[in-house]
């Protein structure tokens, strides 16, 4: 029987709190099971049913997995000369493809040319005879990408939630999110755990602080 493994992510771009990566594993011929659930990209599907699919899919799959990468792993990656975030997810979905040693991967490349992305996966892993399936939104057009991009939005949102009960209101986590923005603006000294400090908005607010007691000086 041949394998396929569909991996996707949630939480790339937020300051605040972690990247999820989640691999489903099927048998070929379990996709029409997966659309008939309803699987889909995970922004299209709302959040009551991602929740409602997270065990429906963990229950059809073969086997499933996912890695859960906090803020600080982050930060070293980005700020490292021979890592970035597409290199670290690169990394990570290797070693669920060696895991797994899967027939066919599907890849949902956050590389703007996914040949490239697919190729560095390929130099990690331990059986490079693998079928590499490499594609820009391959959660859209995959149902297997599908339902790893719902695993990993739920586990995503799930922390957020802990964090929320923890910290208080943070918002989604999205620079651009005014309750985030706030949120970074008063507390990005308090809790520096949650903080991607590599991103420019936690880096903006220490620059800013910075100045400020600059001026104070003058």
């Amino acid at each position: 029987m041949t394998t396929v493994l569909g991996i996707d992510e949630a939480g790339r771009g937020p300051v605040i709190g972690p990247l999820v990566i989640a691999g489903v594993l099927i048998n070929t011929g379990e996709e029409e099971r997966l659309v008939k659930m309803g699987v889909k990209d995970s922004k299209l599907v709302p959040p009551r049913n991602r929740e409602r699919l997270f065990d429906m899919i963990i229950d059809v799959a073969k086997s499933t997995r996912i890695i859960t990468i906090e803020p600080d792993e982050i930060d070293k990656a980005v700020e490292s000369k021979e890592m970035n975030l597409n290199w670290l997810e690169a990394k990570k979905s290797a070693d669920m493809i060696n895991e797994f040693n899967p027939d066919i991967v599907i890849l949902d490349s956050p590389h703007p040319v996914p040949e490239k992305y697919g190729d560095y996966v390929r130099e990690l892993l331990n059986n490079k005879d693998v079928k590499i399936i490499s594609e820009n939104k391959a959660d859209l057009n995959y149902p297997v990408v599908g339902a790893g991009s719902i695993l990993a939005k739920v586990v995503r949102e799930r922390e957020m939630e802990k964090i929320k009960i923890k910290y208080g209101a943070v918002g989604p986590g999205y620079p651009a999110n005014p309750i985030t923005k706030k949120f970074v603006e008063e507390n990005f000294e308090k809790h520096p755990e949650i903080f991607r400090k590599s991103w420019a908005t936690f880096k903006n607010q220490v620059k800013k602080k910075e100045q400020s007691a600059l001026d104070d000086f003058k």
